[in-house]
């Protein structure tokens, strides 16, 4: 499972920086239709997301006392279903200002660079004890890498709305 988990892992910076980079300094801060973030409040919320992950693998652990994957196939059914809206929590919502694509797109691919450290060290059956996922409580290492691989992988997906919707809105423009 680890050599999935890390594939799944760099495959999802790998795209993620590849979208973002597609973005103009401009259109990364513009908003592409209502209700919508930027697609750097876009990649905020998952540095936001991929950074406190990042901080839970290197923090103190416990044993698990229950099957260390049991979450992975839930957090696919949840992050995958693209037709479903899900609501952000407040410690990980975007700020309101402009964003920086070249800061966001180095802070994102540390960021990454850490987690995929860690998903090829180290034990990933251990339970990370910082980190608290709502009703799920505490996750252990693997499911908190599976969760950004997949997370990551929700959010490109809307990156790539919010880039058609930009391109789709300056061809009606001109």
């Amino acid at each position: 499972m680890k050599n999935e988990l890390l594939s799944e892992l760099t495959s999802a910076k790998a795209e993620l920086l590849e979208v973002l980079g597609r973005f103009s300094e401009q259109n990364i801060n513009t908003i592409p239709f209502e209700d919508s973030w930027t697609a750097g409040q876009v990649a905020e919320h998952v540095l936001m997301s991929a950074s406190a992950v990042a901080g839970a693998l290197v923090g103190p652990t416990t044993p698990a006392e229950r099957d260390p994957e049991q979450h992975i196939q839930l957090f696919s059914q949840i992050f995958l279903n693209f037709d479903h809206k899900l609501k952000s929590p407040d410690f990980i919502l975007p700020s309101d200002g402009p964003k920086d694509k070249g800061s966001i797109m180095q802070a994102l691919g540390e960021t990454f660079d850490s987690i995929e450290h860690a998903a090829g060290s180290g034990n990933l059956e251990l339970i990370c004890t910082t980190f608290d996922m709502r009703t799920l409580g505490t996750l252990s290492r693997e499911e908190l890498i599976w969760f950004t691989a997949v997370h990551t992988k929700r959010h490109i997906h809307q990156l790539k709305n919010i880039a058609a919707a930009l391109q789709n809105r300056k061809e009606t423009i001109h």
